[in-house]
């Protein structure tokens, strides 16, 4: 009985709860950017109905969706970081895609002020930052698990009972120069 009790009182099972934790941050990632591809459609509709001459820009705001949503993403995306990096660098190209369509929209005063347009353009934006929190909060969870694996007693855990689960790679920015501010010009 005493055993049992020191075993649940010394970490034996964190290692398997921060490796479900990870599992439910990307989770809630993929969940925004999907909530993000299925507001893109209405988005651009809205826009071609205003700037159909703007042709270009809705062409690689649609194709930057079509190979975001094309990569087929499961749990080995999780332990396969050149995947982790491809996913990334697709929902990165669609990023820029959406930035290029609301500096669109900031030629078209009509565009601007149609209701429509404005609430999905807040939509989208909301979306943005709900996905940099869930990023956040999957960086925080593999930062936890990680570090559980690297130090005591989770370590020992680890090499006794854990020994398949391996370290997880971390989100990194995949857009180019992303860690300067971009310059904004009017």
């Amino acid at each position: 009985m005493a055993l049992v009790l020191f075993l649940s009182g010394c970490g034996i099972n964190n290692i398997p709860t921060y490796d479900e934790k990870v599992t439910a941050a990307w989770s809630q990632v993929e969940n925004q950017y999907q909530r993000r591809a299925d507001l893109i459609p209405n988005l651009v509709e809205t826009v071609k109905g205003f700037a159909a001459q703007e042709q270009e820009t809705l062409t690689a705001v649609i194709e930057a969706r079509s190979r975001a949503t094309s990569i087929q993403v499961d749990e080995s995306i999780l332990n396969n970081p050149q995947k982790l990096r491809q996913f990334q660098q697709a929902q990165g190209e669609l990023s820029s895609a959406l930035s290029r369509l609301m500096a669109v929209s900031e030629r078209y005063p009509d565009l601007k002020s149609n209701q429509n347009f404005l609430a999905l353009q807040s939509q989208l934006e909301g979306t943005e930052n709900r996905i940099a929190v869930a990023r956040r909060d999957f960086i925080q969870a593999v930062e936890r698990y990680n570090t559980e694996l690297r130090t005591f007693p989770g370590k020992i855990w680890h090499s006794l009972l854990y020994s398949d689960l391996e370290p997880r790679a971390n989100f990194e920015a995949t857009t180019e120069n992303a860690d300067e501010a971009p310059a904004v010009e009017f």
